[in-house]
């Protein structure tokens, strides 16, 4: 059993808990993610470490009730416990694989949209442990959707927050502060977005334009988190890849948006699971058990 030592409603609908996992508290790296289990009968529900103490054995997840599992998610207290939170899983974000006198030689922007400022944060904190300082724009609808501010703020460079009504920070979308700063003379030699597959799909598309190599997480997309569903199932460059396990991170100028969003659609019925294995033949993941 997984015990959880703190819970916390973030905004509406969205929450933190730390939870009590040593193994995966000393293994994990930024980037990564778990999947978590309430018990024997509950949804298999893939989450991004947020954080960790590898001391304490503590992971931080941050999860948006969505569904039924994440409903009775949140309704989990301090105290109660998961029967599983298996991790890490997936590819640690390449940034880790650097050095980091390296990094500090380079110009990095973060993109957080959402939801997204938590797979965002603990790669910023780990590049600020090394002396690393890096941009960040957070972007939410709203002020009251805004998440992790104050701890973005404390492990940023410089911290841009934008909301879409212009109820907090800059006003707009994030692509339109990316411009902003490009205007302003601000040059970036990579670029890493995590958000809505929508808000990474404009954000790659603006930032082929400026030449801006840019990374994207495709956790949005993942189900099972194993492989075997396909739900997560993408082309990036003409090759079929799965979020979780040969990402989540992908080249985000190479990856086809369009698709991995139909397939989102589709997948959320019977009869569209039925198309798409018709479709995609043997590249076609059936192990869901939807999919006959």
């Amino acid at each position: 059993m997984y015990k959880i030592v703190k819970k916390k409603e973030l905004t509406t609908n969205i929450y933190l808990m730390d939870v009590e996992a040593p193994r995966v508290a000393r293994n994990c790296q930024p980037g990564q993610f778990v999947i978590v289990r309430m018990d024997a009968a509950a949804e298999r529900i893939p989450l991004t470490i947020c954080d960790y103490d590898r001391e304490k054995g503590i992971v931080t997840i941050v999860f948006q009730v969505v569904g039924a599992g994440t409903k009775m998610m949140a309704g989990l207290e301090q105290g109660d416990t998961f029967q599983d939170v298996v991790g890490p899983l997936g590819c640690p974000s390449d940034l880790v694989k650097e050095d980091p006198e390296a990094l500090k030689a380079k110009k990095i922007l973060f993109v957080a949209g959402g939801v997204g400022a938590a797979p965002v944060y603990p790669q910023v904190k780990w590049l600020h442990e090394r002396g690393v300082a890096v941009d960040v724009i957070v972007g939410s609808k709203t002020r009251d959707l805004l998440i992790l501010e104050k701890e973005m703020e404390a492990v940023a460079g410089n911290l841009y927050v934008t909301t879409d009504d212009g109820s907090y920070g800059r006003s707009g979308m994030v692509t339109q502060v990316i411009k902003d700063l490009t205007a302003e003379g601000k040059k970036y030699d990579v670029c890493i977005a995590i958000g809505p597959m929508i808000m990474m799909k404009f954000v790659c598309l603006l930032t082929k334009e400026l030449n801006l190599p840019t990374v994207v997480s495709l956790n949005p997309i993942m189900v099972d988190g194993t492989g075997m569903c396909g739900a997560c199932r993408v082309t990036v460059g003409g090759k079929v890849k799965f979020a979780c396990v040969d990402g989540p991170e992908f080249d985000g100028h190479e990856v086809n948006f369009d698709e991995a969003m139909r397939r989102q659609t589709l997948y959320k019925t019977a009869e569209g699971r039925a198309m798409l294995a018709l479709e995609e033949g043997e590249t076609h993941h059936g192990g869901c058990g939807n999919c006959e």
